[in-house]
């Protein structure tokens, strides 16, 4: 591991951040012995954060643990709708920006918390004529627009399940997943942009029912409706074809005589939505998480990781197809009541201006995002976020992946001035952090921290022992907490999986290490580990230090078998415009990899490659990697 450097946020930081006024209120002087406490008395703490919220009905038990089924807040009646739009009008902050959106060509758009109350209103209603109701399951296949959050709290307004499908995925994907949930509608748009390009929408989702019929249903056996209804929202005013059958207009719903449509008051543990991830088998998982505990969960940790307060202005650039986009880019703000910028395009379009642009003009004072977008614009150097006004941030926060110390450093560059870095461990499973420092905490860059309060993470080897500190295992959680998912969509045996890999606890498939301060440092998949003449070494930290050197741009790094060592440690690196590839550079990058982790992480191979294979979402595909150096398809 690389020198650990500690970063003390100044203390007027400390003192003002809703952690510290938690601390006060409940008697300690430390996070540590508060989360200590929250851990031994975890019904306690998570019946406060949940006393917060409304409830129809007060739950009879905070929880229900019969492993692997945790029943939190058993037999209350809630609903995240009412907690995240009418809580606020009633309590006097209907006139509160929810949101200030921008699309990537220019159009702007502003949305109060009553607007989008109204707008709700008047979705619900029109899904309600189209006979949606509890239980009833509908997919979400839209650009970054408001309507999709509209949408969202709608269908949580009716005791609908939404599963929104990521519009970056193919064809194929959205299909599998219309299958696999049983899908009666789909709510979509005409097209978007992205990078100064159109990108219809509607017509993949056409195909894509086109060819349910001859699609197999999911592991639950369930079908959509023969002809699944879809309502089209007019973005970007591209011709579509229309099926009057089967296909309706968002205008014509929302323009019908308003009527209200009173949050259903719903089982603390009633499905909310189902998102899907990958699995090692090839076959997505449904996620799903419910409303009762998950609200506690992502309302407990917008509050006191991402430090959210009504008078925010806080940006998450996450996309609503993924979990974080659910977290902390709806619910979560909009349950403590704050202000979001929502932006629908590219980050670096039409120059690279234009992520600092959008924070000068909304005088953003939280930024959420991803470590492949901070290395994204750090390619393109510190001048561009020089040239605006960033006076307004005071929190920075990271989500997606390990963040390098490199990068730390870089992104409170960037925001010019040494801003506290929430950066967090978390999963699709867990529905909220997990691991995660906050802005009173003492912070080590490239550590997510300390588990979060009413959080019993843990580092253990693989018969479950805890790890000396120093020593790679795997990353645990030995209790059960609220925003925790509650199954896989139509398999319990996948769902139980969790549980049972390592009796007892929580098995997350990361690799991790806690030092002799208790920080924890995430090292990535344990597939990705490489195991060299014994030694466990984390991809991500040889990619994190390479990062570091001024000649590379990206890089990947990989195990490849080897005979004699088991594994071999192969680099994959992408170099900056204008320099050149050459035996040279490579010993030296060897050598500045020995110098900062040890001899041991050195790569014994480095190859030089004008780009990686990635997702749509910007993340490293190191299987197809692996496979190519095992001798499998490239």
């Amino acid at each position: 591991m690389s020198e650990e450097k500690s970063y003390e946020p100044a203390p007027e930081v400390a003192a003002q951040a809703n952690i510290a006024r938690y601390l006060n209120a409940r008697g300690f002087s430390t996070y540590q012995d508060l989360w200590r406490w929250s851990v031994d008395n975890k019904e306690a703490f998570w019946a406060d954060m949940a006393s917060e919220l409304h409830w129809f009905r007060p739950w009879d038990r905070v929880l229900d643990w019969q492993p692997p089924q945790a029943r939190w807040f058993a037999g209350g009646l809630t609903n995240i709708c009412y907690n995240a739009l009418d809580r606020h009008i009633q309590a006097g902050a209907g006139d509160r920006v929810a949101f200030h959106w921008e699309g990537e060509p220019g159009d702007r758009r502003t949305l109060t918390y009553h607007d989008l109350y109204r707008d709700v209103n008047r979705l619900a209603a029109a899904l309600q004529e189209l006979g949606i109701g509890k239980g009833d399951r509908v997919v979400l296949y839209l650009p970054r627009i408001p309507e999709y959050v509209t949408a969202m709290l709608a269908l949580a307004r009716l005791g609908a399940v939404h599963s929104v499908v990521y519009t970056g995925f193919s064809l194929q994907a959205l299909r599998q997943r219309l299958a696999d949930c049983g899908a009666r509608a789909v709510i979509t748009a005409d097209g978007h942009y992205w990078r100064g390009e159109l990108q219809p929408l509607k017509p993949v989702v056409d195909r894509a029912i086109e060819g349910l019929a001859h699609q197999e249903p999911g592991p639950a056996g369930l079908t959509g409706l023969p002809s699944p209804k879809v309502v089209v929202v007019r973005r970007a005013g591209n011709a579509v074809d229309w099926h009057p059958e089967r296909d309706l207009d968002w205008d014509d719903l929302m323009n019908r005589p308003f009527r209200e449509v009173p949050p259903l008051p719903v089982e603390s543990g009633h499905v909310l939505f189902s998102l899907y991830t990958s699995g090692t088998s090839g076959v997505p998982k449904g996620i799903v998480h419910n409303h009762g505990g998950y609200q506690v969960g992502v309302y407990a940790t917008t509050r006191f990781v991402l430090d959210l307060r009504p008078d925010d202005v806080y940006w998450c650039t996450a996309d609503p197809g993924w979990i974080t986009g659910h977290s902390y880019a709806v619910y979560g703000p909009l349950l403590v009541g704050a202000t979001q910028v929502m932006y629908e395009g590219a980050p670096s379009f039409p120059d690279p201006g234009r992520v600092w642009s959008i924070l000068e003009r909304y005088r953003v004072s939280v930024l959420y995002t991803a470590p492949t977008a901070i290395r994204g614009l750090m390619r393109f150097g510190l001048e561009w976020p020089q040239r605006h006004d960033l006076s307004a941030l005071r929190l920075l926060g990271s989500v997606g992946e390990p963040l390098s110390p490199e990068v730390w450093s870089w992104y409170r560059q960037a925001a010019g001035r040494p801003l506290p870095v929430m950066d967090t461990w978390w999963q699709t499973e867990t529905g909220a952090h997990m691991i995660a420092p906050n802005p009173a905490l003492a912070l080590k860059p490239g550590s997510p921290a300390l588990a979060f309060l009413g959080i019993d993470a843990a580092v253990v080897d693989r018969d479950g022992k805890t790890a000396p500190p120093g020593v790679q295992g795997y990353l645990v959680v030995r209790q059960p907490w609220p925003a925790m998912m509650q199954d896989v969509f139509g398999d319990p045996d996948r769902y139980a999986q969790y549980w049972q890999t390592l009796p007892g606890v929580y098995f997350s498939g990361d690799s991790a290490m806690r030092d002799q301060d208790g920080y924890f440092w995430v090292y990535g998949r344990i597939d990705d580990v490489i195991k060299k003449a014994g030694y466990r070494i984390g991809p991500l930290e040889i990619e994190g230090v390479l990062l570091g050197h001024p000649a590379v741009e990206e890089a990947a790094v990989v195990g490849k078998p080897d005979p004699l060592v088991g594994q071999s440690i192969k680099a994959f690196v992408m170099l900056k415009d204008g320099v050149a590839p050459t035996d040279a550079l490579a010993a030296e990058l060897r050598s500045f990899v020995r110098r900062e982790v040890g001899p041991v992480a050195v790569p014994d191979d480095v190859e030089f490659v004008a780009a990686l294979p990635k997702t749509r979402s910007g993340k490293v595909v190191r299987s197809l990697l692996k496979d190519r150096e095992a001798g499998g398809a490239a």
